[in-house]
């Protein structure tokens, strides 16, 4: 510790050095901070370090540091984040606050109990899919309203994206001397670099649209809290503007990773798809594979690091150690070449289509297209905006819905291409719109299956008044609509039934029973057809 910074850490353990009641001080330390606890509120302060990616050894720098981190974080968490403040008198009897030359500056932000951080409410089973959708739209909405990166002359885009991505491997070979162990990580290295030139272009091609933006940076489990139900992210990366000034999708690609990495695959994908459909970027989801290992090695590395540093406990080498064969066996698998698969629901409105589709895509690790969505969003409206819902009106007319299917197949192209199964949630009553989806899994040579999903015509007249009643949903569908669809849907033909799992909206075990037969539906070969 700096010989000079220790009387003054030493003084402000002392509970009356705070102008507020301290029930009592607590310090913790990381690389590059000193956090003090103090009950009702958290002191950070920035250590006067030079680590390359950063240098905090002057006051001016740290004080512009801690008003960065200010800035950026209460973007997303301004609950948490209050004021910088001086520490001020002397090094032997200091003031948080105050008059008089500042010794230090301190970030000032409202404390929370380690237990609330999302890794560890995860650890105890507590996140479910609300809180993660919840967190995916929080994060769409926060993307969409920053302003994009000003473009770069000459942008160098394999400087900026590959570059840094390989680097992460040649700060770890150095220190392996195993040859499995260096073999696995050349492994990973090559598939990067040929996934990065796989999709160079496009990867420009984001730059120049403007999908670089001053993201968080840091978004992983342990930057997210969970406050009165609400997942909240927070510590977001203040030092080092490349690593903030960033694709949406690689931030994206960050916390699925993370959930995945914990052994929540289920709400890697809820969380991907209710993003997808907050923001509607389908055509970037190309790049995931590649952003998805990057962050994966990134955080293995910190891992490889930490576990190298001198003077760590035999625990904390152990569990850094862990962390890091946990996360380079996730960058592996995602180096490994998947698989997509294409699935469309058939059913009428409120027949349970969307339930289904919604569980069936954790289950199968998929993302989840919606007609309802997507027909508002060429339009230019939000989900829940309401919309004539009358048949051959408004923006469903014939022609709007031509346009729709035509948007959700472009999405579901996009979706399989990257190696994920799809499953598109629209009503499918027209023969048409089935056969394209069809014929998009025979080109792209993936399996392909037919949720129908079935109620009596009690139920589904009762689902759909309740819905509008409660005005959560997308749907516009009325009972007029529910009455043409009854007597104007094409019926499933004979050669559709062989890919067809029929299903009834019902309790969780038959939800589950349900995902279990698409699954196995779309590891079967597909039948010949009728003759």
């Amino acid at each position: 510790m700096d010989g000079n910074v220790t009387p003054l850490l030493t003084a402000l353990s002392d509970p009356a050095r705070y102008p507020h009641p301290v029930r009592r001080v607590e310090l913790l330390e990381t690389h590059i901070s000193w956090v003090l606890l103090t009950g009702s509120y958290a002191y950070k302060i920035k250590k006067p370090v030079n680590l390359g990616f950063l240098d905090f050894t002057t006051l001016e720098a740290r004080k512009h540091y801690c008003e960065e981190e200010l800035r950026l974080n209460r973007r997303l968490a301004p609950e948490l984040y209050l004021a910088v403040v001086p520490i001020t008198g002397t090094r032997q009897r200091p003031l948080m606050g105050g008059e008089g030359p500042p010794l230090e500056y301190a970030v000032k932000m409202k404390e929370f109990e380690q237990p609330a951080l999302l890794d560890n409410v995860l650890a105890r089973d507590e996140v479910g899919t609300a809180i993660i959708e919840q967190l995916a739209r929080k994060i769409a909405r926060f993307h969409s309203e920053l302003p994009p990166q000003a473009p770069v002359a000459g942008l160098d885009v394999g400087a900026s994206i590959l570059a840094p991505a390989v680097e992460n491997f040649e700060q770890m070979l150095p220190l392996f001397d195993a040859p499995a162990e260096i073999a696995a990580l050349n492994a990973i290295r090559a598939w990067t670099r040929s996934e990065f030139k796989h999709g160079e272009a496009q990867f420009a091609q984001r730059q120049a649209q403007g999908c670089v933006r001053e993201c968080h940076g840091d978004l992983h489990l342990g930057n997210i809290v969970l406050l009165d139900g609400t997942a909240v992210p927070f510590d977001g990366i203040e030092f080092c503007p490349s690593l903030r000034w960033i694709d949406t999708l690689s931030e994206v690609a960050f916390l699925m990773m993370d959930l995945e990495a914990h052994g929540r695959r289920d709400l890697a994908f809820v969380f991907l798809s209710a993003y997808l459909e907050a923001g509607g970027d389908y055509a970037g989801i190309g790049l995931l594979p590649f952003y998805l290992v990057y962050r994966a090695v990134v955080r293995a590395k910190v891992n490889l690091l930490r576990s190298r540093q001198p003077g760590l406990t035999p625990k904390l080498k152990t569990q850094a150690v862990a962390g890091y064969q946990r996360y380079i066996a996730v960058a592996a698998a995602y180096a490994r070449e998947s698989r997509g698969a294409v699935v469309i629901t058939h059913g009428y409105s409120g027949s349970g289509k969307t339930t289904l589709a919604r569980q069936l895509l954790a289950s199968l690790g998929a993302v989840l297209v919606r007609s309802d969505v997507e027909r508002k969003r060429l339009h230019g409206l939000v989900a829940l905006a309401r919309a004539t819902a009358a048949n051959g009106a408004g923006i469903y007319t014939e022609d709007e819905t031509s346009r729709t299917y035509a948007q959700l197949l472009t999405h579901a192209k996009n979706v399989v291409q990257a190696g994920y199964p799809v499953i598109v949630d629209a009503t499918f009553l027209r023969t048409a719109h089935r056969a394209a989806f069809h014929a998009l899994a025979i080109a792209l040579g993936v399996p392909f299956a037919i949720v129908h999903v079935e109620a009596t015509p009690a139920e589904l007249r009762t689902r759909l008044l309740a819905r509008a009643a409660g005005g959560a949903d997308a749907s516009d569908a009325t009972l007029q609509v529910l009455e043409a669809q009854i007597r104007e849907g094409d019926a499933l033909s004979s050669e559709e039934l062989h890919d067809a799992v029929f299903a009834q909206d019902g309790n969780t075990a038959t939800r589950q029973n349900l995902c279990d037969q698409v699954e196995r539906r779309l590891r079967q070969p597909k039948a010949p057809p009728a003759a």
